[in-house]
């Protein structure tokens, strides 16, 4: 398989954006969130990071279309809610939260069905 470009831009869009968002995380906002509200933000960042090199790898791995489109969406739906939830105090996003770890897990286990459909090179 080869790398797929276009889910590899967007990927590295994204860790980039990650990064920007850790850093103003850990700079900004530490004296002026709750505690509860920082590790909000700090679970939304970790999986934002995790997920991010997890999309990367299928990238290079070949991965399709629709495992970027379920890494994109799931960014949104489940760190972005986090993000949100820190910086709002909305309880009430976290009802989203778990439909990105949902899009999370099907582009993960897209990909490993994918490996397991794709022969061996010879």
């Amino acid at each position: 398989m080869q790398p797929n470009r276009k889910a590899l831009i967007g990927a590295f869009a994204n860790m980039a954006l990650a990064v920007m968002l850790g850093a103003f995380g850990a700079h900004a906002l530490r004296d002026s969130l709750s505690e509860q509200a920082m590790a909000w933000y700090q679970t939304g960042h970790s999986y934002h990071m995790w997920c991010g090199l997890g999309w990367i790898a299928a990238a290079l791995a070949g991965g399709c279309k629709g495992v970027s489109w379920l890494f994109g969406i799931g960014f949104v739906l489940f760190s972005g809610s986090l993000y949100a939830m820190a910086l709002t105090g909305e309880t009430k996003l976290g009802m989203i939260t778990p439909l990105g770890g949902i899009c999370f897990i099907v582009a993960f286990g897209w990909m490993a069905w994918r490996m397991i459909r794709t022969p061996e090179p010879e």
